[in-house]
Parts: C-alpha cells; sequence; structure tokens
C-alpha cells in the first residue's frame, strides 16, 4: 500500500471517528436538552449562529488553510500566525460585545445582550488552539483530534444537561459550549507538543495573508448565505418557528455535516499533496465524490422516509411541527458534501481569487432569490434553498472539473447510478413504513427498526449486484486495511 494511501486510510478512519464519535454524543445530548429546553431557547441560540461563525472566519483570516496546504512552513510562520489570530480574537471579542444591543435589538430580545457578550468569550479560547489544529491536520494526524474532541465534548454536554434540569434555559446551551471551547483549548496545548516562539514576522504575514484574506471573504459570504434563512426566520417569525428550523436543520446536517466535515479535513491535506498531478488528482476526486454521495444520499432518503416516527421517539411531540422542514433540508443536503471538496480543488491549485469570485457570484444569486421568495413564507425559503443547492453545487463542479479534465457531465454519470438507487430504496420503505403504521400498527421504534434494515438491506444489496463503484471501492478499502 502506497505511503499516500495509507496515510489517507488512516486519517479517513480517524476523522471519521473523531466526527462521528462527537457528533453521536452531540446528538444524544441534544437530545436530551430537547426534551428538557422549550424550542425558542434554541431558537435563541440559533440567531446568533451567524454571528458566531463570522466572527470565527475573521479571528483565522483564512491563515491557518494557508499553512496547510504551503509545502515549507516554519516555526516563524506558526508564531506570527498565532499572534494574529491571537490579537484578531480581542478585537473580534470587543467588536461583539459592543454590537450585543443592536443585535439583541434586530431580533426584539433583550437577553441576546447578555447571552452573547458571555458566548463570544469562545472567540478567544478557539485562538489559542487554532495553530495546533492546523499542524495537526497538515499532518493528517487525526487521531489526536479523536482524541481531544470527544472528551471535551462530552464534558460540556453533561455541564449543560446539569444546568437544563436546574432552570437554566438558554445559559445551559451557552456555558455548555464555552466549556467545550476551553477543554479543546488545554487539550490541544497538552497533546499537540507545539509552543509558539516570540515572533512576528511581517514577510511572513504578508505571505499567507495574501492567500488567507481571499478564503476569508469566500467563507465570509458562505456564512452570510448559509445563516441568511436564520436570520429571516429569525427576525419575521418567532423564536420558537426559528427553533423548529434550527433543529429540523441540525438533525438533517447529522450525516451531512459529517461527512462533508470528514472529508473536507481528508481531502484538503491530500489533494495539496498530489496538487500537480491532475491525472491522479482526477482519479482520487473520482473515488471520494462516488463513495460520499453513496453514504450520504442513502442516510438522507432514510431520514426522509422515517422522520415523523425519529422526531416523536426522539424529542417528543412538541418538535413535530419540524418535521416537514427536516424533509426538505434532507433532500436539500444530499449534494451538499460534493461542495466541500470541489472548493478544495480550487484551494490547491492557489485558486483561491477564482474561489472568491465564485462564492460572490453564486451568493449575489442566492441572496436576490431568496429575497424573491420571503412573501410565500419558511416553505418558500426551504424550497429556494434545495434548489438553490442543486445550482451551487454545478458551479462549483464545473469550475474544478475543468482543472482536472473532470466535465460536469461525466461526473453526473458517476453518481446519477447512486442517486437513482437510493431513490428507489425510498419509495419501497416509503410504502412499507405506511403498511407497518396502519396495518400493522407498530410503535415508533418497531418502525424506524423495520424500516432502517430494509433500506439498508436493499440498498446495499442492490449496490453489489449492481457492482456500483462506490461499493466496490470500499470494500477493497476494508478489505486492504
Amino acid at each position: 500500500m502506497s505511503s499516500l494511501r495509507k496515510t489517507t486510510v488512516s486519517g479517513l478512519v480517524w476523522t471519521f471517528s473523531q466526527q462521528f464519535g462527537v457528533q453521536l454524543i452531540s446528538f444524544g445530548i441534544t437530545i436530551i436538552l430537547a426534551r428538557l429546553l422549550a424550542p425558542s431557547e434554541f431558537g435563541l441560540i440559533a440567531m446568533l449562529t451567524v454571528f458566531m461563525a463570522a466572527g470565527s472566519v475573521l479571528v483565522d483570516g483564512g491563515l491557518s488553510s494557508s499553512l496547510i496546504r504551503s509545502d515549507a512552513v516554519t516555526q516563524r510562520d506558526y508564531s506570527t500566525v498565532f499572534f494574529f489570530n491571537l490579537g484578531g480574537s480581542i478585537v473580534i471579542y470587543a467588536l461583539v460585545y459592543s454590537l450585543a444591543p443592536y443585535i439583541a435589538h434586530f431580533y426584539k430580545q433583550e437577553i441576546l445582550i447578555s447571552v452573547i457578550r458571555v458566548y463570544a468569550i469562545v472567540f478567544v479560547m478557539n485562538a489559542f488552539y487554532e495553530i495546533q489544529n492546523a499542524r495537526l491536520t497538515k499532518a493528517m494526524n487525526f487521531k489526536i483530534q479523536t482524541i481531544i474532541q470527544i472528551p471535551a465534548v462530552l464534558a460540556g454536554g453533561l455541564l449543560g444537561v446539569i444546568m437544563a434540569m436546574q432552570g437554566y434555559g438558554v445559559w445551559s446551551l451557552v456555558w455548555m459550549n464555552i466549556l467545550q471551547s476551553f477543554l479543546i483549548t488545554v487539550f490541544h496545548w497538552v497533546l499537540s507538543g507545539w509552543r509558539p516562539s516570540l515572533i512576528f514576522d511581517k514577510s511572513s504575514f504578508k505571505t499567507h495573508f495574501n492567500f488567507g484574506y481571499k478564503m476569508t471573504l469566500s467563507g465570509l459570504l458562505e456564512i452570510l448565505y448559509k445563516n441568511i434563512y436564520v436570520l429571516i426566520i429569525g427576525k419575521n417569525y418567532s423564536a420558537t418557528q426559528l427553533g423548529y428550523y434550527s433543529r429540523a436543520d441540525s438533525l438533517s446536517q447529522l450525516p451531512t455535516g459529517n461527512i462533508a466535515t470528514a472529508m473536507n479535513k481528508v481531502t484538503y491535506p491530500m489533494f495539496a499533496s498530489i496538487s500537480q498531478d491532475n491525472i491522479r488528482l482526477k482519479v482520487v476526486y473520482k473515488k471520494l465524490m462516488q463513495q460520499v454521495i453513496f453514504w450520504n444520499a442513502a442516510c438522507l432518503v432514510l431520514l426522509y422516509v422515517i422522520a415523523e416516527p425519529l422526531f416523536r421517539f426522539l424529542i417528543t411531540d412538541r418538535w413535530l411541527p419540524a418535521v416537514p422542514y427536516f424533509k426538505i433540508l434532507c433532500i436539500a443536503g444530499i449534494l451538499y458534501p460534493l461542495h466541500a471538496y470541489n472548493l478544495n480543488i480550487l484551494k490547491v491549485k492557489g485558486r483561491s481569487d477564482l474561489l472568491l469570485k465564485l462564492e460572490g457570484i453564486k451568493k449575489t444569486i442566492s441572496i436576490a432569490g431568496i429575497f424573491c421568495v420571503i412573501p410565500f413564507g419558511i416553505y418558500g425559503l426551504l424550497y429556494f434553498q434545495l434548489l438553490f443547492n442543486v445550482v451551487a453545487c454545478y458551479i462549483n463542479s464545473f469550475y474544478s472539473g475543468k482543472m482536472i479534465n473532470y466535465p460536469v457531465k461525466e461526473q453526473l454519470k458517476d453518481i446519477l447510478p447512486t442517486l437513482i438507487l437510493s431513490a428507489a430504496t425510498g419509495i419501497v420503505c416509503h410504502f412499507l413504513d405506511i403498511f407497518l403504521q396502519h396495518n400493522l400498527h407498530l410503535p415508533d421504534l418497531g418502525r424506524l427498526l423495520i424500516d432502517s434494515f430494509t433500506f439498508f438491506t436493499v440498498y446495499l444489496g442492490f449496490s453489489h449486484l449492481a457492482q456500483l463503484d462506490a461499493i466496490y471501492d470500499f470494500k477493497q478499502l476494508i478489505l486492504r486495511r
């Protein structure tokens, strides 16, 4: 097995262990919290999502991505970026602290003033470990990242549950996230083995900033786009409705977000290592694309089918108004993981200028479309999100495909069998679920177990019979471990 393949397989195993381990713990904790807290309290935290995400991007300035993609990185580079991040985090915290009353006024929620002023302290905490994390990612050392993430999330979650049981409401969610951030910072300093030197090199900063600022601007556009739904729903509807949307979105992101994040962490440094070999890059890109669609499409189609019993079984009847939102978001998320490493092709090719340009074009079209569908309510926003995800995926695939001679038509041909099979399997399980509900009167848990078992039995069975490339590659990956 080649060195790159060994590193990649190991990276995939550990990053998926990290991502899904963390998310399974978070998922369990969220289920408990959803039973203890009101939808409106989740809605309050959701209102701050765009500001917290934007602040995090501004703190780093895209410099960590530059460090990961660069071949020769020295202690001087790492230390320079570390002190930039630390200084930037203090500035961003002060800015958010000052803007808190205006944010609260925008949403007409006075409590947000104190909430965001406390919550935003995570900017400073996170700045203390960004470089250690970048070094681990560059080395594809996801084992240590897994060891760091899981206990931190578990401890923070336990604090959140205890506070929720004691009646602290939204503050349960705030202090849960603060403790998680603090512990992640501490563990990085203990386990990573890196310390900054008292150096700030202007030349090094300029080199990384020239790449990073474009990444930052494109990242801000992405955050604005992803959270504009939250802004609009939070502004025009109640915190409770935003809570329903937020919960539906987070549950639909369980497979989508985890697969995208895990694949992004592995593919970026891996693509960077073979960025000059377009033939090899295309082969790797194709295999990853087929693999991610194979699993992501299956998970989301199944979630669509079992949405109602799943919500009722996990978080009770009071969250059922979120089910229709959830179903639309599941379909919208099928192609979403492709965005991450489509854009990684542009990054490793050093085309952050094109990345910024594309993000600007996509987001301009998207925001214009969003304002056009506002009169149609939340469902207008959700269906537009579904449509635009397809459009955005096409745009990303078109330009990244041109760079590695992998046109969109060929990409679509490679993933179409998987999309057809997942849809057909979903239809079969939909009618099975109707039968289980109305004829056998099975409880929710019974429906969930039978539907899930049937779905994956049929899906994997026909994938094997059809000899899909994705299932063949997956078997080879397991056998050669």
